[in-house]
């Protein structure tokens, strides 16, 4: 009996060890996917608010799924991944993101004119937010 205790505890702290790094190395951490998730959220509000611009739908879903690739690539489940954007909390971080990034850049959900300018300017510059749109 002494033995199988024993032997539950090590695998127990194995387990510990090895998903230590997965806890500490969650999707929130990856820089270059959450900037994809933050590109595609401001050129869906930009899409959303200015009626001269929509979406190139099949490149946002084919990046989407670039992104998810990566996810994966880098040892993340579909389970991770589908919790991490379906998250509140991180769905709320990013909105916020977007919106410094409006700020920044003059323009404002509550603008559409402001919103057709940056949209317009993406698409001239062929940004990450600009391929994913398409002026009309």
């Amino acid at each position: 009996m002494h033995l199988t205790c024993t032997f539950t505890a090590s695998l127990f702290a194995m387990s510990l060890a090895f998903a230590a790094p997965l806890f500490a190395k969650g999707l929130q951490n990856e820089t270059q996917i959450n900037n994809g998730l933050v590109a595609v959220g401001i050129a869906d509000e930009i899409r959303n608010r200015c009626d001269s611009i929509s979406a190139r739908t099949f490149r946002a879903l084919g990046f989407l799924n670039s992104l998810k690739r990566d996810a994966r690539s880098k040892g993340y489940s579909n389970d991770e991944i589908n919790r991490y954007t379906k998250s509140k909390t991180e769905k709320t971080k990013m909105r916020k993101r977007g919106q410094v990034y409006l700020a920044q850049n003059g323009a404002s959900t509550s603008d559409a004119a402001s919103m057709c300018r940056l949209g317009r300017a993406e698409i001239k510059k062929r940004s990450q937010i600009g391929v994913l749109l398409r002026a009309r």
